[in-house]
């Protein structure tokens, strides 16, 4: 199973980044990860990733706790598929791109800069990851 988290929109906080990074770094122990920037009208999803499940963070998405979380990223493992994680950029995505996701996935009914967003999915991703494991990070 590999795990890419892809962002829209350049890196802007050094310090969010090194957060998100850190957080990738520990869940690289459990799976390939790769986090990066992507310009969609270079980079398509679908076309680099046909069979992987693909997840869209989108505040109208669906809600999840921690467990569930886990459970969807232990049951995308089983099957060994591989997951992409897209974080959209200010304006969103481009056309079409919700209705090809495999999932939309709400992070909160708040609503937070792009970088603590790459920090909450990367350390989701490393939350589940140990929960799965059953490592004492996750109580």
């Amino acid at each position: 199973m590999k795990v890419f988290l892809y962002y829209i929109g350049k890196q802007r906080d050094a310090n969010a980044n090194a957060m998100a990074e850190e957080y990738v770094k520990r869940a690289s122990r459990y799976a390939n990860i790769e986090m990066r920037e992507i310009q969609p009208a270079r980079f398509e999803v679908w076309a680099k990733h046909p069979t992987a499940t693909t997840i869209l963070l989108d505040p109208e998405g669906k809600r999840l706790d921690s467990l569930k979380f886990a459970n969807l990223v232990g049951n995308t493992e089983q099957k060994a598929r591989d997951m992409v994680f897209v974080i959209g950029g200010a304006a969103g995505y481009p056309a079409g791109w919700r209705e090809k996701a495999g999932l939309l996935l709400s992070l909160s009914t708040f609503t937070f800069p792009h970088e603590f967003a790459r920090v909450m999915v990367a350390e989701q991703i490393y939350r589940a990851f140990t929960i799965l494991r059953g490592h004492p990070y996750s109580k």
